[in-house]
């Protein structure tokens, strides 16, 4: 009888060669993912409910709804790079970060992806 504990090890030696390859987002385009360096233990969505939920739910000063995919397009359409500068600056009521200061860009942007995915599923 195999132990568990080999049977184990030996899904997680293949689990490691399977995603040790390239990971593409798109296999049409052929273009490799990003993935973004989160903080260990980032939860998007509990950043969301935390620091951007009463503005950005309610849109208190301007602020996107993401429930609202239509406050979403003209701000996507300027790129990723401007909605990302805005959040890290700040942008009309909206404060740099959105006072997420143990936030790192790429918890941000991950923040940013979960609203956006809220959008886009409307």
């Amino acid at each position: 009888m195999i132990e568990l504990s080999k049977v184990m090890k030996a899904g997680l030696a293949i689990a490691a060669v399977v995603f040790s390859g390239s990971i593409f987002a798109d296999s049409k385009q052929g273009e490799p993912l990003q993935l973004a360096q989160l903080t260990d233990g980032f939860d998007a969505q509990a950043a969301y409910m935390r620091t951007c939920f009463a503005c950005h739910n309610s849109g208190a000063g301007g602020a996107p709804n993401p429930n609202k995919p239509e406050e979403w397009t003209a701000r996507l359409e300027k790129g990723m790079d401007a909605v990302m500068n805005n959040v890290m600056n700040g942008v009309n009521a909206m404060p740099a970060k959105g006072l997420c200061f143990d936030c790192t860009p790429e918890d941000l942007r991950a923040v940013v992806d979960y609203m956006v995915s809220i959008a886009q599923s409307q």
